[in-house]
């Protein structure tokens, strides 16, 4: 059989095309920030009730039918109400400013959060003090932040020392940082069970394995043994990295490699100045 190429891709298909893969797109995006979190229960829920509607339309059960379309009538509200925070979060990260000043305030909050690390890692790994702290990317990670104590603090070299010190409340289990602060302390991760971690490491790098596991967060670990540095991401364990080799990951990771390479274009400036006369700055 022969296919008529020519009918086929038209403009109205074309925009069929383009309309189905912007759903999915969106689709995708949506459970990869919802996983981790409770909201993801809440998807799954969604998914059931959905499914429900489809076979109770199939198979004529009108009253089901019924009762299942005046949850999902009801559902739109409440889940307007139970998710506002994170709805305005992400409506302010819409409308925060130009790209430039936006990549760029966003490179010097990670150039900060990188350079506290660096100085409680350093710290800490002369020193032989075990520390786990995971940094959380595009996967929520709220269900474990809910195991820690509450901390909401900028992030400094000091604070994150001070809460590694041994026989102090907090020094026990992760550091979870969370937008450039210090969510919490003390929070629990889950352990790997995989049999490629080598037996002499102990919980805490089972610990950073795991969550590694589940989600797309950075985790550094110290060893209180040996002082070595290392870091997971994506199931992969890095040992014996370096005070350089750390600090080119982070940056690697952490910062954006397209932010404009100096201020004085002034294209930046132009964009600087509208981005401040928005928010009601004066120089």
């Amino acid at each position: 059989m022969n296919l008529d190429w020519g009918n086929l891709l038209t403009l109205g298909h074309l925009v069929n095309l383009l309309d189905i893969l912007v759903v999915w797109f969106v689709i995708y995006e949506l459970i990869v920030m919802l996983r981790g979190t409770k909201a993801i229960q809440l998807f799954r829920g969604v998914i059931l009730i959905l499914i429900v509607r489809f076979i109770s339309a199939y198979l004529g059960l009108n009253t089901v039918s019924w009762l299942v379309d005046q949850v999902i009538n009801w559902s739109v509200i409440a889940i307007i109400i139970v998710f506002q925070p994170e709805i305005r979060r992400g409506l302010e990260h819409l409308g925060r400013g130009s790209l430039f000043v936006r990549v760029r305030h966003e490179n010097e909050a990670a150039n900060k959060v990188i350079d506290g690390l660096d100085k409680a890692i350093q710290y800490m790994s002369k020193r032989r003090i075990g520390a786990l702290m995971t940094i959380q990317r595009d996967t929520g990670l709220e269900d474990y932040i809910e195991t820690g104590i509450d901390l909401d603090a900028e992030l400094t070299g000091e604070l994150l020392i001070n809460i590694f010190i041994p026989n102090t409340p907090l020094h026990d289990g992760a550091v979870i940082i969370r937008d450039n602060r210090v969510a919490v302390a003390a929070a629990y991760l889950p352990l790997s069970e995989s049999n490629l971690i080598p037996k002499e490491l102990g919980t805490r790098h089972r610990a950073a394995v795991g969550i590694s596991e589940v989600t797309d967060a950075l985790t550094i670990v110290i060893s209180e043994e040996t002082g070595e540095v290392s870091i997971t991401k994506n199931n992969e364990l890095l040992r014996g990295l370096t005070q350089t080799d750390y600090l080119k990951f982070l940056r690697n990771e952490l910062m954006n490699q397209e932010a404009p390479a100096t201020t004085n274009n002034i294209f930046v400036k132009a964009m600087d100045w509208v981005d401040q006369r928005f928010r009601g700055g004066r120089r």
